[in-house]
């Protein structure tokens, strides 16, 4: 369970600045990447997103910057209302929204309604060396409208939510400073999704 149930309420108890910080970039591509849950709630999320996201399509993430307990920042997918995200995601004819999992196995589970734009990442990761499903759980799919991946205007987006197993593959190490070092699995996981968007 979630510590807050809603931004306004996490607003109310946790400090921009100091608590988190939100990272926006605008785009005309119609395209927006999104991380509700960065820095150190789930370690690794943000880096990605804003690289595949760099110099071609709207960015947004929300960080937690918590010394600890950065795990209390997290607001679930279908509740997450930060204002600027939303605006972003409700601006853009699809989303890309970025998560991680506790999994230890390497893999990615694919979620969302954009069923196309699903099946074109999971092609290009699987090219690339890396493995991508959908989850079995049905309430970690992604296919509640309510979820923000799907609050664009098309109505559908994906959902990546990334094993730390394999995010711990994808730099020195899930601290903030070992985040700054990428690895080659983080430039190759980076280039076969901007493949996958750049058609999409």
């Amino acid at each position: 369970m979630d510590k807050y149930k809603n931004y306004k309420h996490l607003r109310q108890n946790e400090q921009e600045g100091k608590d988190y910080q939100i990272h926006i970039r605008e785009s005309a591509s119609g395209i927006a990447v999104i991380v509700p849950h960065g820095g150190g709630i789930e370690p690794g999320t943000m880096e990605l997103a804003d690289k595949i996201a760099e110099g071609l399509y709207a960015f947004y993430c929300f960080e937690g910057i918590k010394k600890t307990r950065n795990s209390d920042l997290h607001i679930t997918s279908e509740n997450f209302d930060e204002p600027q995200g939303v605006s972003i995601v409700k601006r853009s004819n699809k989303a890309l929204v970025f998560h991680g999992c506790k999994d230890d196995e390497d893999i990615v589970y694919l979620g969302g309604i954009d069923k196309d734009l699903k099946e074109k990442i999971e092609e290009v990761l699987y090219h690339a060396g890396f493995t991508a499903k959908k989850n079995s759980r049905p309430g970690l799919q992604g296919k509640s409208q309510r979820n923000i991946c799907n609050r664009c205007l098309s109505g559908s987006g994906v959902q990546l939510e990334i094993s730390k197993g394999l995010r711990k593959k994808m730099f020195v190490n899930l601290t903030r400073q070992g985040r700054k070092h990428k690895t080659e699995s983080f430039n190759k996981f980076v280039s076969a999704v901007r493949k996958a968007l750049s058609g999409a």
